[in-house]
Parts: C-alpha cells; structure tokens; sequence
C-alpha cells in the first residue's frame, strides 16, 4: 500500500478500526511471479469468520469528474493489468482466498446517503464509501474502457448485481482444504522479504 494515498490509508483506518487483522504490502518493490513482474497488491485481509481476502484498493470520487462537470457515476474502471496481477495472486496463495477489488468512493459534500447506508466511513474530515467486487466476477462481465490505455470496466446493471459493502466479504465463512497451508507457505516464501510486510498473522 501507499500511506500518501489518502483512499489506501482510509481503508487501513478502517481495517484497525473494525480490528481486521491484515497485511499491509509495500508497493515500493514490485514482486514476480514466476519470470513475469506482477503489479503489487494492496493488502491481505482476514475476517471474522475465516474470510481470506486479497484486495487491491481503488480510489474514485463521486461525483466523478471535474467541479462544473460532474457526473454523479459510480466510477468502477480498472487496468487489465490490475485484474490479471489480482488473478495471478489468488491463484498463488490457493484455496481459501478471494480477491476483491474494493472500490473507495471519496464522497462529496453534494452527496446525502441514508444513515443506515452500510459501510460509510468517515476518517479525516473525509467521507469515503467501501464497496467491492470479487475479481473473478469481475473478468467475466468487464468490457473495454480505453484500449489505448489499456483499461476495463463493468457494464451499469452488472455493477449493481455483482457489488457488496465491503464488510459483507469480511465476515463470510471459508473453508479452507486440506493442504491450503502449505500453498500459503509456499505463496509467503516466494516474497524477497517477509519482514517487510506488516502485521503477519502467521509469523
């Protein structure tokens, strides 16, 4: 993750403040899998119930757009290359673990939503929204953006079906089949450095 990033850091405040044990991942190297360089992710997040999330953070306004011109959409665009990076890092740690996209809507001050609206966040004078998309579903109804910039988004009605708050992934239940930790090992030992991702649950 990046600290400046003011949408990654939101999400690791709310991480610590509903007590989710995580891994924060230094975005300053960028790892390889197998002899292709692989775009960093975010975080690894564990839920309550058992959940292993692997989560690439994605900061959008909403409105989106520039003062004058906004467009009151729920931006949900991503690169090919952060979804197939996304992928690639599930397939690696194994069973068990689900890879999330997880949109965090920086809300305006025009935007008025239900108090009862789930996952709201407010941290720093700023209000953000926390909604996610499993990745996998994602691939399956993504369409081209820009393919001079090598982006991807999902069609409106496929956004609505398929996007939960994120705290709905938190507390699912996995299970997790034989053999899935010596797959996590295996996944954990191909990073140069363990010691420099934080608040591993399992060292």
């Amino acid at each position: 993750m990046d600290r400046s990033n003011h949408y990654e850091a939101a999400f690791e405040a709310y991480l610590q403040k509903h007590r989710l044990c995580y891994v924060a991942v230094d975005e300053t190297r960028r790892p390889i899998l197998g002899e292709a360089p692989v775009k960093s992710l975010d975080f690894i997040v564990f839920g309550d119930n058992g959940s292993r999330l692997v989560v690439d953070v994605k900061g959008r306004r909403f409105p989106a757009g520039r003062a004058g011109k906004q467009r009151r959409v729920w931006e949900c665009w991503s690169t090919v290359e952060d979804i197939d990076g996304l992928r690639r890092w599930v397939d690696l740690w194994g069973p068990g673990y689900q890879g999330l996209l997880v949109f965090c809507y920086h809300l305006q001050p025009c935007v008025d939503l239900a108090d009862d609206t789930e996952d709201v966040w407010t941290w720093r004078g700023r209000r953000y929204l926390l909604r996610a998309v499993e990745v996998n579903e994602y691939e399956r109804h993504m369409r081209i953006r820009s393919p001079k910039w090598g982006t991807v988004t999902l069609p409106r009605a496929a956004y609505r079906s398929l996007v939960q708050p994120f705290f709905h992934y938190t507390r699912m239940e996995t299970t997790v089949p034989p053999g899935a930790a010596d797959l996590r090992e295996e996944a954990w030992n191909s990073w140069e450095d363990p010691g420099e991702y934080e608040d591993c649950p399992w060292r």
